[in-house]
C-alpha cells in the first residue's frame, strides 16, 4: 500500500485543514502547542489565505488556519526546504494575521486575540541548538521578563531533531512528531 507524504502542502492541508479533520487538528494542536494537554476543546478551521488589504501588498499563504474556542488564532505551516529568509516569512505571516484582526476603524486594540504561528520544518531551523520544539515570545532583553501583552508566539518543530523509535513513543507529542517524520 502506498501513502501520500503528509509533509507535502496538499496532503498536509487535506489531513489537517478540512472540515472533516477538525478532531484530528485538535489532537495535533494539543500535542504540539499544548504539550499533550487537552487544552483545545473546539476550533473553527478557516480559510488559510490572507489577501493584502491594499493593492500591491504581499499575499499570505498558509497551510492551515484555525480559531480556537478562546479566540486564539493558530496559523500552521510546514517547510520542507530550507529557503532563504524562512524565519522572516514566519514572523511576517504571524504579524500580518495579528494586525489584520482589526478590520474596521471602530474595533479596539482590546479586541486583538493571540496568534500562535506553528511551523514544522524538515530541516534544522536553528543549527547548533538541540531543542526539538522551540517557542518564542516577547521578553525584556536584559532582564528576561515577559512583555505583558504577548500577542504572538512562534513555535518551531524541527523534525530532524526527533530521534525516538516507534517503541519509545510516550506522549501525544511524540506520536504526532513520529507520524510527521516517518509517514
Amino acid at each position: 500500500m502506498i501513502f501520500i507524504n503528509p509533509k507535502t502542502d496538499y496532503a498536509f492541508t487535506k489531513i489537517f485543514g478540512s472540515a472533516q479533520s477538525k478532531n484530528i487538528l485538535i489532537s495535533f494542536l494539543n500535542g504540539w502547542v499544548y504539550e499533550g494537554n487537552s487544552t483545545i476543546e473546539d476550533l473553527e478551521i478557516i480559510k488559510p489565505n490572507l489577501p493584502p488589504q491594499l493593492e500591491g501588498l504581499k499575499d499570505t499563504y498558509l497551510d492551515v488556519k484555525a480559531h480556537l474556542n478562546d479566540g486564539t488564532l493558530v496559523i500552521i505551516q510546514i517547510q520542507v526546504l530550507n529557503v532563504q529568509f524562512s524565519g522572516k516569512r514566519v514572523l511576517f505571516n504571524a504579524a500580518k494575521n495579528y494586525a489584520f484582526q482589526l478590520e474596521r476603524r471602530r474595533q479596539a486594540y482590546r479586541d486583538l486575540k493571540p496568534v500562535i504561528a506553528l511551523t514544522l520544518t524538515d530541516f534544522d531551523m536553528f543549527p547548533g541548538q538541540n531543542q526539538l520544539i522551540s517557542r518564542f515570545v516577547y521578553r525584556e532583553k536584559s532582564e528576561g521578563w515577559y512583555y505583558p501583552d504577548n500577542g504572538m508566539e512562534l513555535v518551531f518543530v524541527e523534525l530532524p531533531k526527533f530521534t525516538k523509535e516507534l517503541n519509545e513513543l510516550e506522549t501525544l507529542t511524540d506520536k504526532w512528531i513520529y507520524f510527521m517524520k516517518f509517514a
